[in-house]
């Protein structure tokens, strides 16, 4: 296998598309005529400063953010967002309202608390053993609160909100980590949206933030500069050294995703691989997929076998077939297929085909 471009099921660091890797390949040792690396230019030289004002443009243009928002390439992913979000929008004693859907909901909460605020959890959903989202109109958003926070897509559950959360006004917060990019949406609807680049986005390493102008300026002291969103969008989002190579990646997949169609083209791909996989799913005897119908992800697909004793015979079969990462994450067990932007219905197909016959051999 070795040389061989495998399908990656990772759920991130996550498949990437060919084409935007391939651009930088080519570009790796000499990009512009610099006789340098991207890697390697500095981040204040006027070729680099142009990819991320470009790139910022084309996520503006993709994503259809208005002026009224700031665009930030941040740094500490987006578990550094859970702190960075309290100490940019709230003081201590403030009242924030949450949901909670998984552990990455969980882990939010429990930075919220580490902060000094009044958290309210409005909906928690642990006694499904996260397997679904609050049904709409089933919690109510204290108008006094900050703001309320949910997690879009659940990583590692493969839970999905199909709504957007109402708020009567109140800022909603989001953590698109493992959604952004993977279909339209509506971002006037929301304060704040943050996401971790290595899903849709490109390389880890990489936090992009959008935050709604009214909620600047509100830092309280001692906030990190570099996790102070006024004074990182003041500088352009270089009051330090960026992560520059994923800004410089994350053009080329914007690119990629606009020659492919842009976000309409994307939703309608990805889901017919997700509907393909979980079809697959509920027709077999064999495998099922614990998540209610209504809340199944597009982009995290769990599912269990009859056998559980043979999930590592699965996960090494599926390894030696070009079927990578499919180990389910260690909190869970089964499986778990990360079906990203990057996965071709090929690839959705070839897991199908492997687990038709997986079954077909062990059912």
């Amino acid at each position: 296998m070795s040389g061989m471009r495998v399908y990656n099921f990772s759920a991130g660091p996550a498949m990437l598309p060919l084409e935007a890797l391939t651009v930088a390949q080519s570009e790796l040792t000499d990009w512009k005529s610099s006789g340098m690396s991207v890697l390697e230019v500095s981040h204040r030289g006027k070729d680099f400063v142009a990819c991320a004002a470009e790139t910022e443009s084309l996520l503006r243009e993709v994503l259809g953010i208005g002026e009224n928002y700031k665009v930030l390439f941040l740094q500490g992913g987006a578990t550094g967002q859970f702190d960075a979000i309290p100490m940019n929008i709230t003081a201590v004693g403030d009242r924030v309202d949450y949901l909670n859907t998984g552990q990455w909901s969980v882990k939010a909460i429990k930075a919220a608390k580490a902060q000094g605020l009044d958290v309210h959890v409005l909906a928690d959903q642990a006694g499904s053993n996260y397997t679904d989202a609050p049904a709409p109109g089933s919690f109510t958003v204290d108008p006094g609160a900050a703001y309320l926070h949910y997690t879009p897509n659940e990583t590692i559950g493969g839970v999905e909100f199909s709504y957007v959360p109402q708020t009567g006004g109140v800022p909603l917060v989001a953590d698109f980590s493992s959604t952004i990019l993977s279909r339209p949406i509506n971002v006037s609807d929301y304060g704040l949206i943050y996401a971790g680049a290595q899903k849709n986005m490109g390389p880890s390493g990489l936090c992009v933030v959008i935050v709604r102008d009214d909620l600047l300026g509100r830092a309280r002291p001692g906030t990190p500069s570099v996790w102070n969103y006024a004074a990182m969008a003041e500088a352009d989002s270089m009051l330090n050294t960026p992560p520059t190579f994923g800004v410089y990646l994350l053009g080329l997949i914007l690119k990629w995703v606009v020659q492919t169609g842009g976000l309409t083209a994307m939703a309608q791909r990805n889901r017919a691989k997700a509907e393909a996989l979980y079809g697959f799913i509920d027709a077999s005897d064999y495998y099922r997929n614990p998540v209610a119908l209504d809340s199944r992800s597009w982009m995290n697909v769990p599912f269990l076998q009859a056998n559980g004793e043979l999930d590592k015979t699965f996960v090494a079969e599926a390894t030696a077939a070009g079927l990578t990462n499919l180990a389910g994450h260690r909190s869970v067990g089964g499986m778990r297929a990360s079906i990203y932007n990057a996965m071709p219905a090929e690839g959705v197909q070839a897991l199908i085909d492997f687990m038709t016959d997986f079954e077909r051999r062990n059912g």
